[in-house]
């Protein structure tokens, strides 16, 4: 069956080392994917996603800025991510790992996203939904995210490693409708 993501219920996260004592968390607010998934058979699972560069929020304008431009996203040269699966592992009775190609400033490098789905369950504009809660882990030096500043204590003022988070609430596709409730 084909899935929607219902971006008001939805969230794609990110968070990473900052001066080497502290996590700095943000999010992409603009983001969409399809999947194909059948719950009794989530290893036949395909995902394609796209999430907008410049939708990224950090709670600070500077810092957003700054990690939208040459520096790091350049997103007005790349404007968009993707994560396409090529394949998925089940990992238990709702546990399944993805793993798939992510492309970041055309950039593209196999990942592993890790996490478990939900459901069937009635939703709340009529038909079926689903969840998905996925985690994983980047180096972003490898997506060409390269910029980084030495601190005077030692070590270097972000870290290569960011963690990804997905929490996906995902509607059959033939029922997708604008008057969904955002309850």
């Amino acid at each position: 069956m084909n899935w929607k993501i219902d971006p008001t219920h939805s969230e794609v996260t990110f968070g990473v080392r900052h001066m080497m004592v502290a996590t700095v968390r943000g999010r992409f607010e603009a983001f969409d994917a399809t999947i194909e998934l059948d719950p009794q058979q989530p290893e036949l699972a395909t995902v394609t996603a796209t999430v907008d560069v410049a939708s990224l929020a950090t709670g600070n304008a500077d810092r957003d800025t700054h990690l939208r431009s040459t520096d790091f996203f350049d997103a007005e040269q790349y404007p968009t991510m993707t994560f396409v699966s090529q394949h998925v592992e089940r990992d238990g009775a709702e546990a399944l790992t993805i793993h798939g190609a992510l492309t970041i400033r055309n950039i593209t490098h196999q990942v592993a996203l890790r996490g478990e789905f939900s459901g069937p369950v009635a939703h709340l504009a009529g038909g079926t939904a689903i969840g998905l809660s996925l985690a994983g882990e980047i180096d972003r030096e490898l997506f060409g995210l390269t910029w980084n500043a030495p601190i005077e204590a030692g070590g270097v003022l972000i870290g290569k490693k960011v963690k990804i988070g997905i929490e996906a609430d995902l509607i059959g596709a033939q029922q997708v409708s604008e008057t969904a409730p955002a309850a």
